[in-house]
């Protein structure tokens, strides 16, 4: 990716939280010069039903348009008051990882693309979805070993989730660049290694998804759900984990 498509994807972010009113939330009084007038200048632009929310309301809806990354990001910073401040780290502790769920079509064509099997070849059944979150959603499913029926958990990471990640994450070195080369007073902060930080975070993730080829993962389940299973792509079928 270019950088000119890391820029307009930060300005389209930018935008969005200018609208849902993060910006405007805020302190701003003790700015002064261009920041003061792009404080003000984003307050007249939020939109009018989000000044009727609090901080961590407008957080909350900008982070839902803006997509998955954007929740780990969010997630990250309220690790790091010495960068957002105490007040924001607290907003952002706040942010719900919650997402709408995908169509269990789109997870069984996840599931064979990435193992090349059938699904049958893998569950005795696959249920819908039963839990979402930013980066995959939950599945109950069946699988029979020795001729006896257990119940399991399946954990399909969410299509195109690594290709927006990593665009978005293209977005956040430019802008922690940008910073440190304009805001001379936040390279105290490191805002790049930060940005590095965040970039290591979901990198074993990622690495297990691709050794395994995207297979579906044992996942935290409802009490319902006793086991975990993780098919593998070579074998006859899902092996307990």
């Amino acid at each position: 990716m270019t950088t000119v498509g890391a820029g307009f994807r930060l300005v389209r972010a930018g935008w969005v939280l200018v609208r849902e009113g993060v910006v405007a939330a805020l302190p701003g009084e003790e700015l002064s010069g261009m920041p003061k007038l792009g404080w003000r200048l984003a307050r007249v632009l939020t939109r009018r039903r989000a000044r009727k929310h609090q901080r961590g309301d407008r957080l909350a809806q900008a982070v839902v348009r803006l997509g998955p990354s954007y929740v780990k990001l969010g997630q990250f910073l309220a690790t790091r008051p010495d960068v957002v401040g105490n007040d924001m780290a607290v907003d952002l502790a706040l942010l719900q990882d919650k997402m709408d769920t995908f169509p269990k079509a789109a997870a069984i064509a996840a599931i064979e693309a990435s193992l090349g099997r059938k699904i049958d070849d893998l569950y005795a059944s696959l249920g819908e979805p039963v839990a979402a979150a930013s980066i995959a959603q939950v599945h109950s499913a069946e699988v029979i070993r020795d001729g006896i029926i257990s119940r399991v958990a399946v954990k399909v990471i969410r299509p195109g989730v690594r290709r927006h990640f990593f665009h978005d994450l293209e977005s956040y070195f430019l802008a922690a660049r940008l910073q440190e080369k304009y805001i001379p007073s936040s390279r105290r902060l490191r805002p790049v290694e930060v940005t590095e930080t965040l970039a290591q975070t979901p990198r074993s993730r990622w690495i297990c998804g691709s050794r395994r080829r995207r297979s579906p993962s044992s996942a935290r389940t409802p009490r319902t759900i006793r086991a975990f299973a993780c098919p593998r792509s070579t074998g006859k079928g899902p092996a307990a984990m």
